[in-house]
């Protein structure tokens, strides 16, 4: 354990191999209970997790964990990352965890820890919980008399759903509205098509099946194109794509075009100035924003905000400048008016209720900005290589600023969650973003064998 195991989302890797291993898991466990036992009251931890086969493994690992240093462990079963963070404040409890590789399929897995606030770890505390994690903790181990006991929330999925039900105006009805749903057989399964269904719309569900084995396989929102089909097959009036854990979101407008998370802050963000909701007098975003996002928001007089990748940084950018809307390209969209973390289906219901209000169609409302032309491309490695670090490929990076010098830009970063390099373009020429791109790609492909 001699290098860092949390990356900018938690812990994160292939399934059953470290750091995502029964083992880990309850040092994991005994740690954070560690960390967060304060004062004489009962401690209480909430478990959620997505529908991957794995997390049924972690989920007792974790619990074993946090039994033993005397937590009363609650389960919550399959439910959106989001949830966990309303029901830890919901509940009292101590903190929450969030059993998900978000996007990944099912042979991935991870750990997210969430505060007494709802609110993701800073890397501080996880630094402090991974020296736990290190150390002996027998000292620590509750009595026989004082160890935990776990217990199932039935209702916890209903929770959920009422609380973001309460996020659109009293009164508000999707009658009239058909929608295509597309879990990615993952968290929001059952949330997703059930809350819109009792908002009035007619559902068509999409990858509401989980075996354990199916999650973002081919659907949700990193494989759009089912939706998409969908949408254009049943004339509906939106598609809404979420990801595995249901905290990032995809829509699909009434023509079958993808709307990525740039587009919805745009929506969002101006109509909730001319609602005169916004705080901080703009959006904060990350350095994966099209640049086109940026400019129209200026035009507004709205301010952008940059963050490195991770929606944990996001949260931190806002709380920091009271801002109420953050988020990611890829569809994390944080509205911390009314949660702590990305929520795809509260963001879905945001842009519905813009829909409703505006009598606009999707088309027409969705389309706020001409995007800039961006290319990302990924390239994959083994972990403990080190491409970026090779006169090759550092010359190649170096060739590419100067191209798009004055008329683009270039970002290259190692992915926090998996084992891949994101080579991403943007500029005013789209055949010299994407000669820039292929060649920086080829350049690392060839330093990683």
């Amino acid at each position: 354990m001699s290098n860092r195991i949390f990356g900018t989302d938690g812990i994160r890797g292939r399934a059953n191999a470290y750091p995502i291993t029964a083992e880990i898991a309850l040092k994991v466990g005994m740690a954070a209970g560690r960390h967060f036992t304060r004062g004489a009251h009962k401690h209480r931890v909430v478990i959620g997790k997505d529908t991957r086969r794995s997390s049924y493994m972690l989920e007792n690992a974790l619990a074993a964990g946090f039994t033993s240093m005397g937590f009363a462990v609650t389960t919550l079963g399959p439910v959106p990352t989001p949830a966990v963070g309303m029901l830890v404040r919901s509940l009292r409890a101590d903190l929450g965890v969030m059993i998900s590789a978000s996007h990944n399929l099912h042979h991935d897995n991870g750990i997210k820890l969430f505060g007494p606030d709802g609110f993701k770890l800073s890397d501080d505390v996880e630094d402090i919980i991974e020296a736990y994690m290190k150390a002996d903790m027998s000292e620590f181990l509750a009595d026989p008399v004082e160890m935990g006991k776990q217990r199932r929330l039935d209702d916890g999925r209903a929770r959920y759903i009422e609380f973001a039900k309460a996020t659109i105006p009293r009164g508000m009805s999707f009658e009239g509205l058909k929608i295509v749903v597309d879990c990615a057989h993952g968290a929001a399964y059952r949330t997703a098509p059930d809350m819109l269904w009792e908002l009035g719309a007619e559902i068509i569900p999409l990858g509401v099946a989980p075996n354990g084995l199916n999650i973002n396989d081919g659907c949700g929102s990193t494989n759009t194109k089912l939706a998409q089909e969908a949408v254009v097959a049943e004339k509906a009036d939106l598609g809404i794509c979420l990801d595995g854990d249901a905290d990032r979101v995809h829509i699909i407008d009434n023509t079958g075009t993808l709307v990525d998370g740039d587009q919805i802050m745009a929506l969002i963000t101006r109509s909730w100035a001319r609602q005169n909701r916004l705080r901080g007098g703009g959006l904060v975003t990350t350095v994966m924003s099209n640049l086109g996002l940026e400019r129209l928001l200026a035009e507004d007089g709205l301010t952008t905000i940059r963050t490195k990748v991770g929606d944990r940084y996001v949260v931190e950018a806002m709380r920091a400048g009271d801002y109420n809307i953050g988020g990611e390209q890829s569809g994390h969209v944080v509205l911390s008016d009314f949660v702590t973390t990305g929520d795809g289906t509260i963001t879905a219901l945001q842009v519905l209720s813009e829909i409703v209000r505006s009598g606009k169609q999707a088309a027409d409302l969705c389309r706020q900005f001409e995007p800039l032309p961006q290319l990302l491309q990924n390239v994959r490695f083994e972990r403990g290589q080190k491409p970026l670090e090779t006169d090759t490929v550092k010359a190649a990076i170096a060739e590419g600023e100067n191209r798009l010098n004055g008329h683009g830009r270039l970002l290259i970063r190692v992915s926090g969650t998996e084992p891949v390099i994101r080579v991403m373009g943007e500029g005013e020429d789209p055949e010299a973003v994407k000669t820039v791109v292929d060649d920086i790609c080829r350049e690392i492909e060839g330093a990683v064998g």
